[in-house]
């Protein structure tokens, strides 16, 4: 992604950033963190044996984790500074199963409270001829929480 250009849009950037870094999850499974805004968050993951299931399709645990952690940081570009979250809940239905490529999760907040932040994450599958198609839709309840590091 590129740099954003203005200083608020990079602070933004760099705050998700440094929480994002933070988690040995989206580590483990290649993830990386492609675009921040106020109130929405897209993250990728590209198809290796870590995210696959039985019949070599995307996991639906790391389809649902890409999603929630989209979800998440699109909450915390919102929240009051010097706050992270954490999900509640949420619900994922997934709509297809997809070999190769990459998973591509856009987060949105949908509704921003002082006690609660209600977001939803459409995942995208990412063929190599860069054709895409719809893999899964989420909806969470996040809350912000202190930021202890």
């Amino acid at each position: 992604m590129p740099a954003p250009t203005d200083s608020a849009a990079l602070a933004l950037f760099q705050r998700v950033e440094a929480s994002f870094l933070r988690q040995g999850l989206m580590r483990h499974l290649g993830a990386r963190l492609l675009r921040v805004e106020p109130g929405l968050c897209e993250i990728a993951m590209p198809y290796s044996e870590r995210v696959t299931q039985q019949q070599g399709g995307f996991h639906g645990g790391a389809m649902g984790a890409l999603a929630d952690i989209a979800g998440g940081y699109a909450a915390l570009s919102v929240a009051a500074e010097g706050s992270e979250v954490t999900t509640v809940e949420y619900k994922i239905n997934f709509l297809s199963s997809c070999t190769s490529g990459e998973l591509r999760a856009t987060g949105r907040v949908v509704k921003a409270g002082k006690r609660i932040i209600v977001a939803t994450a459409e995942v995208v599958h990412v063929a190599a001829d860069g054709s895409q198609s719809a893999c899964a839709v989420m909806q969470q309840t996040l809350v912000p929480v202190a930021k202890t590091y």
